[in-house]
């Protein structure tokens, strides 16, 4: 039986993390829509006004907080990223379906093969910051013990 809370139970000894993610797709592999382009604009449109007419309700307006533009388009940035990643996961499709609704039985094999080119580019982008890493990573160091005592 796999333990949950080891990252690699799912993985064969040897077998890279591309084939296992492709291995364990069936089970853990969901493809979810995504609203994207105008629809995200019409979105966070709407919530900048919710915004801007909840706050001036409350006598918080552009005349008297000159930023206040700013502040409701980042808020309602969030907002919106908040509704359509709930509206996202709520309809999501598992591997088999999206080869049946589609008729792309290479699907897996495309999935795998995007998997095991970013992969390999995340660790070539470690391996870029490997000579800088001894110095950011003074301050994760154990404190050092011993030598002086308190009086």
């Amino acid at each position: 039986m796999a333990d949950d809370d080891d990252p690699a139970a799912g993985m064969s000894a040897g077998e890279d993390v591309s084939t296992a993610l492709a291995r364990l797709m069936q089970r853990d592999l969901v493809f979810a829509m995504r609203f994207v382009g105008e629809r995200q604009h019409l979105m966070q449109a709407h919530f900048q006004q919710f915004i801007l007419q909840e706050l001036a309700m409350a006598s918080i307006t552009p005349e008297t907080h000159p930023m206040l533009h700013i502040f409701a388009e980042k808020h309602a940035l969030m907002l919106r990223d908040f509704v359509f990643s709930g509206v996202s996961l709520s309809r999501q499709f598992r591997v088999e379906e999206m080869e049946q609704l589609t008729g792309d039985t290479m699907i897996r094999v495309d999935v795998w093969d995007q998997l095991r080119s970013h992969v390999s580019m995340a660790e070539r982008q470690f391996r870029t910051q490997l000579p800088d890493l001894p110095t950011i990573l003074e301050a994760w160091k154990a404190p050092k013990t011993g030598g002086s005592t308190r009086r």
